[in-house]
């Protein structure tokens, strides 16, 4: 079985890592990146879409047709954002994307990078974890043949990736520390890059997956 996936998020950490996990997986056989610019990767199965506004997607469904899933990464820190604006790119931008996609794709599996502690009661005090259960909660309404919602715990970078904040990258040499002092939360974005192309070739019992069903996942 081969696929054919999309990728957003592919200038971040995460969609990066994902990205070189599906170019090196021998049954993905091309990957679209839909990002307003270009990661700069060149590689035989990488088409590129460039959409400078992620709400005029509508522009650009003739490049989006016939693809099997979507890895959906993009995403931004609530650090310094109100509720609005935080809602704005977490929940709006998404779900006018995946609403998108779920017309002309409506056989697609749609993977949502989340995050661990993501309130699903969309009622918690936490804002950031209030938006995301929100938007995880609508997306597994849009009627696409599955979707999966990932919550990762602090991921350590993949040897090779350029696109890693200097406080992640002093972080994950602290690696080996945090194992320790935190065990069953450090992965690494090898095993969510994994998990995430499992969860098409293989399929999950879950909908939503924490730190331990992302492990298991990406052993099997």
């Amino acid at each position: 079985m081969e696929i054919k996936v999309i990728i957003t998020g592919a200038t971040g950490m995460v969609g990066e890592g994902v990205l070189l996990e599906c170019l090196a997986h021998p049954q993905i056989n091309q990957v679209l990146i839909v990002a307003r610019k270009s990661p700069g990767i060149q590689h035989p199965k990488l088409k590129e879409c460039i959409v400078p506004d992620f709400f005029q997607i509508e522009n650009f469904i003739g490049q989006l047709k016939g693809y099997d899933a979507c890895f959906y990464c993009a995403g931004v820190s609530s650090v310094g954002m109100n509720e609005e604006n935080y809602s704005h790119i977490t929940y709006d931008t998404l779900l006018h994307f995946a609403s998108t996609l779920v017309k002309i794709n409506p056989s697609m599996i749609f993977c949502h990078i989340s995050g661990s502690h993501t309130d699903s009661s969309e009622t918690g005090r936490v804002m950031w974890a209030r938006v995301k259960g929100k938007a995880e909660n609508a997306l597994m309404r849009l009627p696409f043949k599955r979707v999966y919602n990932f919550r990762p715990g602090f991921m350590k970078p993949t040897p090779g990736q350029k696109n890693i904040k200097p406080l992640f990258r002093f972080i994950a040499g602290l690696a080996p520390l945090f194992r320790l002092i935190f065990p069953g939360r450090i992965m690494t974005m090898h095993e969510v890059g994994l998990a995430i192309i499992n969860s098409v070739l293989k399929g999950y019992p879950k909908q939503v997956l924490e730190i331990k069903d992302i492990k298991e996942l990406a052993k099997s």
